[in-house]
């Protein structure tokens, strides 16, 4: 068990991307999930003894043999600009005004026909958004330049980005660079030739979030880079394919891991899939690795699936900005995320343009 002080450092970060104190819905309370050493920044999980070897086997066995490119200088933090404002006519989440993480809802998110209107209108934005920063991926741009620019075209539409403020993070979207797995903070750092960058967009738009992520590359990525991220789109598209009304939570763990240990690549537990609509983060929980949790996909239902694949390590640490989370090795991590409607005959991707 940790300690309150160390709880308080973790429960913004261990998310799905971006879920607070409730991460697992468990009769486990999430003291009991996580550990974290505040000196090492390790964060761990502990899951129920179902799981147990097969955590001690995947954590501590996979990809030993890796070797990774030490041409590529760890990521180091940068200076973080000012917060950016939003106009006072724009609805914010309720949690902007409370400044307080609300954690994962109790509840899936299913729709009704103007609900589901609403969701689409909230993933279109945010796919939009997504395309356009990725345009702006090239050598030297700097990722607050790439946050102010998706923050503009955010409030230009109208909408909010959801990042900002949630828990007290700074931006508002996410920029992970190369080793970093999830959350990294838009900064001075500017991108080099063979970067990749994971950008994560979420907006909010008439009461509902869009949420969507993908990896891009910078200039000339070798290889080995595009190779994991070629596997972890690959991994995200074939979990959406078996989804439907009816079909196994499980099953999207089952799919990816399948996929991604053609290749042995790590597939990331910490960080979870999840509920998403009128709240940023709801039930169900997604886990993107083998498991036997139960829970199946029900009609008008809505939630995301966003796998994170690593090179090397999957074993996260973060950093003392208790959010960006990187691989303990510094070896690649890739990610991808699409909002999903589940229908009548399998799921709409909803955050596609």
């Amino acid at each position: 068990m940790v300690s309150a002080s160390a709880m308080r450092v973790v429960q913004p970060t261990i998310l799905s991307t971006f879920v607070g104190n409730r991460l697992l819905q468990s009769a486990q309370p999430l003291h009991q999930l996580f550990s974290y050493n505040p000196g090492s920044k390790h964060v761990s999980m502990q899951l129920s003894k179902r799981f147990s070897g097969l955590t001690n086997l995947l954590f501590n066995g996979r990809n030993a043999d890796k070797v990774l490119n030490t041409k590529r200088k760890r990521l180091r933090p940068g200076k973080i600009s000012p917060h950016r404002p939003v106009p006072d006519h724009i609805p914010k989440p309720p949690y902007v005004k409370s400044k307080k993480p609300p954690g994962i809802a109790s509840g899936p998110e299913v729709h009704d026909e103007k609900g589901i209107e609403c969701m689409r209108a909230s993933g279109r934005l945010a796919a939009q958004v997504l395309e356009f920063a990725g345009t702006l991926v090239k050598p030297g741009i700097k990722t607050d330049e790439i946050d102010q620019a998706v923050h503009q075209m955010i409030i230009d539409n109208g909408a909010y980005p959801s990042p900002l403020g949630y828990g007290g993070f700074p931006k508002s979207v996410c920029t992970s660079v190369n080793e970093c797995i999830c959350h990294g903070i838009p900064d001075s750092r500017a991108l080099e030739d063979g970067d990749i960058i994971n950008i994560d967009v979420t907006v909010y738009l008439n009461g509902y979030h869009g949420d969507t992520s993908a990896t891009f590359f910078c200039g000339d990525v070798d290889d080995e880079g595009r190779k994991l991220v070629q596997v972890t789109k690959e991994c995200l598209d074939k979990a959406i394919s078996i989804c439907a009304p009816g079909a196994e939570l499980k099953k999207i763990g089952k799919t990816i891991q399948e996929h991604a240990d053609k290749y042995r690549y790590g597939v990331v537990r910490q960080f979870v899939g999840h509920g998403v609509g009128r709240v940023f983060h709801a039930d169900p929980v997604v886990l993107h690795f083998r498991n036997n949790e139960s829970g199946r996909m029900v009609v008008n239902q809505t939630f995301t699936i966003e796998p994170m694949l690593t090179l090397g390590s999957f074993n996260p640490v973060m950093w003392d900005d208790n959010w960006t989370v990187v691989t303990e090795d510094g070896s690649l991590s890739a990610q991808f995320e699409h909002t999903i409607l589940i229908t009548e005959d399998g799921a709409e991707i909803l955050t596609r343009c």
